[in-house]
């Protein structure tokens, strides 16, 4: 499997919501900190404080994961909100066609990072929230979806 149709397979997939069940397997996305790939972005470390977010920032959580797009720049922030050993996943589709993406945290408990991205300013995004496990290659459940945001912020 494609790292592109790996990408595509742990954000379109979909599984009942229990807080231990593993997504199905994706491999583990290695990229340099806050390299963009077509695939997956590797989120740099940001201090910052979730009030420090810019007020028109959406955002979407479950157990373990935060995560937030601010229009304003196109930068997706992934928070890790568990201290459980696990990466916290930002997956971010599009209505217009263009490939799922996903920003990982690997900074750690309680910090944030961010994934600069460049969406088309006339479609919509929908933000995916979860934990992924390093040390078992595997993506966790509970996960959490927003609605579609406009990527210009109207």
């Amino acid at each position: 499997m494609g790292a592109a149709a790996a990408v595509a397979t742990l954000l379109l997939a979909a599984a009942p919501a229990t807080a231990e069940d593993p997504v199905a397997d994706v491999p583990e996305w290695t990229v340099a900190p806050g390299t963009d790939q077509s695939d997956a972005t590797t989120g740099t470390r940001a201090p910052m404080s979730s009030s420090s977010l810019p007020p028109d920032s959406w955002c979407v959580s479950t157990y373990g994961s935060k995560v937030c797009f601010q229009h304003d720049g196109d930068v997706v922030w992934v928070l890790d909100t568990a201290s459980d050993g696990m990466s916290a996943i930002g997956g971010v589709y599009t209505d217009y066609g263009r490939a799922p993406e996903a920003c990982r945290n690997k900074s750690g408990y309680n910090t944030w990072v961010k994934c600069d991205k460049d969406y088309d300013e006339s479609g919509n995004v929908r933000l995916r929230a979860l934990r992924y496990d390093g040390d078992t290659g595997r993506y966790y459940q509970p996960e959490a979806y927003s609605g579609w945001l406009p990527v210009d912020g109207r």
